[in-house]
């Protein structure tokens, strides 16, 4: 690309990208310090349009209690126009919608506010700039591209070996009381290094949600100016939704989500972060890192949910289509209908009008030659032996007809807190593991009901193995959506569960 078109391109861009007309608008503090306290500072991913319009109101009235240099009030106009103006299609720095089974609106911030707040962090001055870190992270990516695509069993080997060594090295080092410790610089530049990591995650997950809305956009966009057949529509639909799973895009997100999931990862980063924030040098460093694994995963199953609606709202989207296009070949059936009452009392042979009438081809007789047909085959008896059938003499207990089977939804709950208390996330095939199902299929259900003091989550595509003895002591198992329960516990800070 030659400079001229270099130099068209960001010209595009300064016209179109919301996240340059933000920097460029006269009222961007207030948008980026408003926006970037309620949605990135707390992690909020919905606000009520009563809520947001109350908190600015709020936060305009203080503003307003100070005059500019020309003894002019800043920001003059209402909250509720601001609101309307941020949110408005050709600006772009709100989204607003309705959530499923509300009446009010709805806001979240948009990618473009994510964008102009991390580029003006890298504007304030940093303590100091780290590298060392950074490079170290560079090397081990390398390192990982490098070996991680290597089909030589030979070149692994080495590789193998040569880590190995490493750690036999500073196996034997650390025994000989010789340890290589972090001085003061390596661990702030390391724990910079990680905050900011965190932050660009959280500010990820709303771009992935945008893409997410762009590719199923698109797709509607598709539906509406199809003009093929159904099956041919099917397969378009059904691919480009395989194609949103099974991108780039899509099966980082999966295996980041899968990290957060698994409770061996948990526990381990959990432990890795406790024992770093407890470190002299980082004890005075922002409290909001120690709960930043339960953002991420409030963060990941908003997104999780957000592609389960846009995946409902399609199927309503292709209902509707089949709806119109069944309501307008009853119309035409009708037509005919009316039509046919109207023609149906006319004379034969009558001027007024012409006689109604088809005309059909000429009927033929199907010839089928005698050796064509089947010969006759004599059906075959069964001989039924009788002998020695005996009237019986045992009596079965009809009691056992009404026993009823009672599953203690309590008991059920017990099990999802106990295992709450030591995990800060469960999944269903762990509960059962710890507590082994008594009455089978029932109790598996059971555990579905359970909500009180728990978010539930499913993911339809990961499937999870449950297995149990039943009465008859025969093992069964059903495979079920992998269930996760989360506690649903308010902190202070932001109201994300912990």
């Amino acid at each position: 690309m030659d400079l001229i078109d270099r130099h068209d391109e960001i010209v595009e861009l300064r016209r179109r990208h919301p996240a340059w007309a933000l920097l460029r608008a006269g009222t961007a503090p207030l948008v980026l310090v408003f926006l970037g306290a309620v949605f990135v500072e707390e992690n909020t991913r919905s606000v009520s349009r009563s809520e947001l319009i109350g908190r600015l109101e709020e936060f305009l009235q203080g503003l307003r209690s100070e005059t500019g240099d020309d003894g002019a009030v800043r920001y003059a106009r209402s909250a509720k126009e601001y609101l309307d103006d941020w949110a408005a299609p050709e600006t772009g720095w709100l989204r607003a919608y309705y959530p499923p089974g509300a009446d009010e609106q709805s806001y979240d911030a948009t990618p473009a506010v994510e964008k102009s707040l991390s580029w003006l962090r890298t504007l304030q001055p940093a303590p100091f700039v780290g590298t060392e870190s950074r490079l170290n992270t560079v090397v081990d990516l390398l390192r990982q591209m490098a070996f991680g695509a290597e089909l030589d069993p030979q070149v692994r080997l080495a590789e193998l070996h040569r880590r190995r060594t490493e750690i036999q090295q500073q196996i034997d080092d650390v025994e000989a009381g010789r340890l290589d410790v972090l001085d003061d610089v390596a661990q702030r530049d390391r724990y910079q290094q990680f905050t900011s990591t965190a932050r660009e995650l959280l500010a990820d997950f709303r771009q992935v949600e945008e893409n997410f809305r762009a590719l199923d956009r698109g797709l509607r966009e598709k539906i509406a100016t199809w003009d093929g057949g159904k099956g041919e529509l099917l397969d378009e639909v059904l691919g480009d939704r395989r194609g949103i799973a099974d991108s780039d895009q899509g099966r980082s997100f999966r295996g980041f989500y899968d990290f957060l999931l698994s409770a061996s990862r948990q526990d381990e980063f959990t432990d890795l972060l406790g024992r770093v924030l407890a470190l002299p040098e980082i004890a005075g460093s922002d409290s909001w890192a120690r709960h930043i694994h339960h953002d991420w995963l409030d963060a990941a199953g908003r997104t999780q949910s957000t592609v389960r609606q846009l995946s409902d709202q399609l199927r309503r989207f292709l209902d509707d289509q089949v709806w119109l296009e069944n309501r307008r070949v009853m119309e035409v059936l009708h037509e005919i209908e009316v039509h046919a009452l109207a023609v149906r009392d006319l004379a034969p042979g009558a001027r007024s009008a012409p006689v109604p009438g088809s005309s059909v081809p000429s009927p033929e007789i199907p010839v089928v030659l005698p050796t064509e047909r089947p010969l006759y085959r004599p059906r075959r008896r069964l001989a039924l032996d009788s002998d020695g059938i005996a009237a019986a003499t045992e009596r079965a207990d009809p009691a056992a007809l009404y026993e009823q089977v009672y599953v203690d939804v309590a008991r059920l709950r017990a099990a999802v807190a106990d295992r709450l208390a030591r995990e800060p996330v469960a999944a269903l095939a762990d509960i059962v593991a710890d507590h082994p199902l008594e009455q089978g299929l029932a109790e598996l259900i059971g555990y579905l009901s359970v909500q009180e003091g728990v978010a539930t989550s499913f993911d339809p595509e990961q499937v999870d193995a449950v297995s149990w003895t039943g009465s008859d002591d025969v093992d069964r198992t059903a495979q079920v959506p992998r269930v996760v329960y989360t506690r649903v516990v308010e902190r202070s800070n932001g109201g994300a569960p912990a």
